[in-house]
């Protein structure tokens, strides 16, 4: 069987014409790195400042808060690790074990803060409990466990002994080698990969979605309970539609881009090489890595509770609740819970 060494000696000299295009990708590459280095920084600030905020106020025991603090922290964790991969962006190839693990470890964060995002929104339309949080942490690192496994035994990190490997999610078609069974497994690891990115995905998009739907219509039940519906209530419903349209929006913008990359890769992976895959790279490089960012706006410092710095109890109207409005200061909406 032939080392590691040896095989990444094989694709340089044997593959010049699976990567001919992805070499001339050199400044694209470049601008990908300092990208998604900025918008990862603006990341950590992001999600760090909402932990920070929580913690100073002491307020992380409070159920309404943890499934914030827990998406916060995921995101924290996921941008550190977009910062490292840009940090290991460099012209020799001795960091290939490590960005192939440092990509794994990345799926894991971001699917974490896919099923967290979802945990959110189910606790503001329910209680969602304490086994839901966990299963968010801990369902990705079951499913992620053979990649674990399997791609040490197979040695898949050897695919890894390109520079840009590091940066954002596992680009680049797989090298060839004289050695059938790893690149089997490592091509059957890296389709599995990618079908749980694109399943999760959808469950979370199409869960959102849902969720708010169902939140509009409750937070119009209770608008309309009174028997009139005036002017005024229907300025709130049309400013709280707009508001809860974000959600969604915000979510597809994170992951649009590497969404259609990784569908463009899995149906013409020639085609992911030219212009549309360069545009689609930079995008995404603009978008994944900024959404602890876009979190941090879109879920934390819209809450009153965090801006008021934890002088009074979470105001839940329309002008300071955003995903669901389940009571009032003036009227009682308990039932909301139980639809």
């Amino acid at each position: 069987m032939l080392s590691p060494e040896r095989l990444r000696e094989d694709f340089s000299n044997s593959s010049v014409e699976n990567t001919t295009a992805a070499q001339d990708w050199t400044q694209a590459y470049e601008a990908v790195r300092w990208i998604q280095l900025t918008m990862a920084l603006l990341s950590v600030l992001g999600s760090g400042s909402i932990i920070v905020s929580v913690m100073l106020q002491r307020l992380s025991r409070r159920t309404e808060l943890q499934p914030l603090l827990l998406l916060s922290v995921s995101d924290l964790l996921l941008a550190l690790c977009w910062i490292i991969g840009a940090s290991l962006y460099s012209r020799n190839h001795s960091a290939h074990t490590l960005c192939y693990h440092l990509h794994t470890v990345e799926q894991v964060l971001y699917m974490a803060s896919f099923f967290y995002t979802l945990n959110y929104f189910s606790n503001r339309v329910s209680t969602a409990g304490k086994i839901t949080a966990v299963l968010s942490g801990l369902s990705p690192v079951l499913l992620m466990t053979p990649v674990f496994i399997q791609g040490s035994l197979s040695q898949c990190e050897t695919n890894f002994s390109e520079p840009y490997r590091c940066l954002l999610m596992h680009t680049g078609a797989l090298f060839l080698t004289s050695e059938p069974q790893p690149i089997r497994a490592c091509h059957l690891l890296h389709a599995y990969r990618s079908t749980l990115f694109l399943v999760s995905f959808l469950l979370t998009l199409l869960s959102i979605t849902a969720l708010v739907v169902k939140s509009l219509r409750l937070y119009r039940r209770v608008v309309t309970s009174a028997g009139y519906l005036g002017n005024q209530q229907r300025a709130c419903v049309h400013l709280m539609e707009r508001r809860m349209l974000l959600f969604p929006l915000v979510f597809l913008l994170c992951w649009g881009p590497a969404v259609c990359l990784v569908c463009l890769r899995m149906v013409s992976p020639a085609a992911s090489q030219g212009v549309v895959g360069v545009v689609l790279y930079v995008s995404e490089a603009f978008s994944s890595p900024s959404q602890g960012f876009l979190n941090c706006l879109l879920y934390g410092w819209t809450r009153a509770r965090l801006r008021r710095g934890g002088t009074s109890v979470f105001c839940r109207d329309v002008d300071t609740q955003t995903p669901l409005l389940r009571s009032q200061k003036k009227r009682s909406y308990q039932t909301l819970r139980d639809l």
